[in-house]
């Protein structure tokens, strides 16, 4: 794939054969592996391939930026990928949670409100990334009372592997390939797991397997971002060297009739799209895999993020890049971990990072900090931030 425009596939498939990447995580276990692959493919636009590590599945998805970062706004942006992961996260453990209590829900919805900061100068290299504190709403229709509601969604939230991101202070850690010749990191945590191979060559082989086996229309585009000029979020506005902002990213999760969750997402600030995902249990809590997890679009969201601050940065400094992709690896505790007694948990990502460029060692390995330092996301995994709920 060289482009979205030029792809016959649809934003988001179930990869067919995956021989490819077999061997690649451990299946089973007490744990849930997570591995993205990912590359940057023309502008601002990515591609990557998930891997489910306790049943092997992996998701095809793509991903796009707004006006805001001259983007095509042809897909969802990163933070649309992690917002609706963990909406979907939350859900599933309420859910999971109400059938273990014997809790009616006749319908359920939640509004989540995910905030992040941006502040600094790219060319002074202070430039950095802050994570706040998530708004969670739930309207539900029950014959039980507001307040057993009120505690079985914080038991929820406080259960949601994919919450425990939130509660973390831990800075992931990387390694950096560049032209394929491994190079040290400075200015970020250095990884001590062994280098993946470079993922280029999975992309081109992972191509659909049969309809029949994920739902149609897993990502679709609602509402296409307006391209306005000279206001706070518009067009080019996330290109600026120095940046004071706060970002503001929705979503609206339910429960379809056929087990499917429903998760539109919005951007507020800046200005940008409104994209449409599905999401599924995994065969492992439950579900039929018919779309991804929460925690599969959770993990895919990082990656992307680290990959356009990465873009970006370059972008704004003018290094010359030819290539960039990423390899990485996250764990998180089995759904239902709390009920059962066990620790919440989720590892920060181990990112290894693979940059075609002819600038300086020094340079690239100023791009690999600098991507970590203004990524929204790790700054979410280094962030202790208490989800706000009513």
């Amino acid at each position: 794939m060289k482009s979205i425009e030029t792809s016959e596939f649809p934003l988001l498939y179930r990869v067919g054969d995956t021989s490819v990447f077999s061997g690649q995580l451990n299946a089973g276990g007490n744990q849930i592996d997570i591995r993205v692959s990912a590359r940057a493919l023309v502008g601002m636009q990515k591609e990557a391939c998930v891997q489910y590590g306790p049943t092997g599945t992996v998701w095809h998805m793509v991903c796009d930026e707004g006006p805001y970062l001259n983007g095509t706004d042809l897909a969802p942006f990163p933070l649309a990928f992690f917002t609706a992961g963990l909406a979907a996260s939350y859900l599933s453990e309420l859910l999971a949670l109400a059938r273990l209590k014997d809790i009616q829900l006749d319908s359920v919805e939640l509004v989540q409100d995910n905030y992040y900061g941006m502040e600094g100068s790219a060319l002074r290299g202070n430039m950095k990334a802050s994570s706040l504190p998530v708004h969670l709403t739930c309207t539900a229709v029950s014959d039980t009372s507001r307040k057993q509601i009120t505690k079985l969604l914080k038991t929820a939230v406080a259960g949601s592997p994919g919450n425990a991101i939130l509660r973390g202070s831990q800075r992931g850690a990387f390694s950096l390939t560049r032209n394929g010749v491994p190079l040290d990191v400075t200015g970020v945590e250095p990884s001590v797991s062994a280098r993946p191979a470079d993922p280029e060559v999975l992309f081109d082989r992972a191509v659909p397997g049969e309809a029949s086996t994920y739902a149609a229309g897993g990502i679709e585009k609602l509402l296409a971002a307006d391209t306005v000029f000279g206001v706070e979020g518009g067009a080019g506005s996330s290109l600026y060297a120095k940046q004071k902002r706060l970002l503001h990213v929705r979503a609206t999760a339910t429960l379809r009739q056929d087990g499917l969750k429903s998760i539109k997402v919005q951007l507020f600030k800046p200005i940008g799209g409104v994209f449409h995902f599905l999401s599924d249990d995994s065969a492992l809590a439950g579900g039929q895999e018919r779309a991804p997890s929460g925690l599969a679009y959770l993990s895919a969201g990082i990656a992307f993020c680290y990959l356009t601050q990465m873009g970006r940065y370059a972008h704004i400094v003018k290094q010359q890049l030819a290539g960039y992709r990423v390899v990485q690896d996250m764990a998180f505790s089995l759904p239902g971990s709390m009920a059962n007694g066990s620790e919440v948990s989720a590892t920060p990502p181990d990112t290894h990072t693979f940059v075609d460029s002819d600038e300086p060692d020094n340079a690239i390995r100023k791009l690999v900090q600098m991507g970590e330092q203004t990524c929204f996301l790790h700054a979410t995994c280094q962030t202790d931030n208490q989800t706000q709920v009513s």
